[in-house]
This record gives structure tokens, C-alpha cells and sequence, in this order.
């Protein structure tokens, strides 16, 4: 979603888009860029099945800017062409940023920040906020919505994180059962024997 965001918005900042927003077309331009660097880097080194997946999900990224370049070429002009545009990069940019939403329900179901980086919060909030005043100070409705939306996520994740941020999660040790599996949870003095070799005395002959 993050690099169907970017060309979107990319697409939206052009001069014959929306005026006076090359500056949103440039860095969403390079962002699309370092994205498909990564998308392309994963699916190299990804396994099939989730190589499969990510093919998949690029091809209908590709496919959705394509039809909202296409029809917004051929079959819209003036306003029409921008508030088109500017509707589909908000729509998708608010996706983007309301994808963290199921980490969040982690975080408060396991009161742990394990999952939810410091930094990316951070990041997240930085990046929103000064869109969002961007968009504010440009009367661009396009860029503040969406930007304010994702400003007002990165603050609840902000204070999620300081909230429990000294808790790690639970510790837990993985260690094989006698059918094969592996189970999950804290080993026992017996068991810590065995697997250090050493043979409990009512078993010894």
C-alpha cells in the first residue's frame, strides 16, 4: 500500500494534475522509487509461495495506478482531473496509514511494545504531521486529510509506546516434545537435566 500511495500521490503532485505541488510529486517520486527497490529485492530473496503473493499484490498496484492515470489522461480535465486524483491518493494514503491499526491491537492486547518500534512510530508521526501542516498552510485538502489522519495514528501510537514501553513480553523458551513438536513455555529442573546429558537417579540402574 505504501508504494501504491506514493505514485498516486506522485501522480497527483504533476503540474497538469494539481498546481503548485511539484514539491509532493518529487519526494512521493522518490519514496515510489525506494519502494519498488524493496518490492523487487523481496521477491529475488522471498520463498515461492510468498513470492507468489507479493507478485500478486504488485501486479494489482501496477494495474490501479495505471487505470487512475489512464482515465484521468483521457477521460477527465481541469477540476475534474485533480479532484479525481486527489480523492484516489487520499483513499489509499489513509490505507497506509491505518494499516499499523492490527499492531496496535497487539500492543494493548499483550501490553507489550515488542512489535511496535520506537523509531517507525516516531517516523510515522513526524512524516503526518508535517504533511498535514503542509496541506494546511497549501489550502490542499488532498494532502492535509489524509496526513492529518495518519498525525493523529502516530500519536496514539506514541502514547501506546510510553504507556508500556517497559514491558518486553513474556519469555519464553521453545524445547521438543516426545512426539516430535515443539512446545512453548518455561523449561522444568528435570527436563533442563536431560538435556545436558545428565539421567535422574529413579531412572538410573
Amino acid at each position: 500500500m505504501t508504494l501504491l500511495n506514493c505514485l498516486l500521490s506522485a501522480w497527483y503532485g504533476l503540474p497538469f494534475v494539481s498546481e503548485n505541488n511539484l514539491l509532493v510529486s518529487t519526494i512521493n517520486g522518490t519514496g515510489a522509487a525506494i519502494e519498488s527497490i524493496y518490492v523487487l529485492i523481496f521477491i529475488i530473496y522471498a520463498p515461492k509461495k510468498e513470492k507468489a503473493k507479493i507478485l500478486g499484490l504488485f501486479t494489482f498496484v501496477l494495474a490501479a495506478f495505471s487505470a487512475v492515470a489512464l482515465i484521468s489522461i483521457f477521460a477527465l480535465h481541469g477540476s475534474g482531473r485533480k479532484l479525481f486524483c486527489g480523492l484516489a491518493a487520499t483513499i489509499f494514503s489513509i490505507i497506509m496509514y491505518a494499516s499499523p491499526l492490527s499492531i496496535m491491537r497487539l500492543v494493548i492486547k499483550t501490553k507489550s511494545v515488542e512489535f511496535m518500534p520506537f523509531f517507525l512510530s516516531l517516523f510515522v508521526f513526524l512524516c503526518g504531521t508535517s504533511w498535514f501542516v503542509f496541506g494546511l498552510l497549501g489550502r490542499d485538502a488532498f494532502v492535509a486529510i489524509p496526513n492529518g489522519f495518519g498525525c493523529g495514528l502516530g500519536t496514539m501510537q506514541l502514547i501506546l509506546y510510553f504507556i508500556y514501553r517497559n514491558n518486553k513480553g513474556s519469555k519464553e523458551t521453545k524445547k521438543p516434545a516426545a512426539n516430535g513438536t515443539i512446545e512453548i513455555g518455561p523449561q522444568k529442573p528435570q527436563q533442563e537435566k536431560q538435556a545436558n546429558g545428565e539421567v535422574p537417579r529413579d531412572e538410573q540402574v
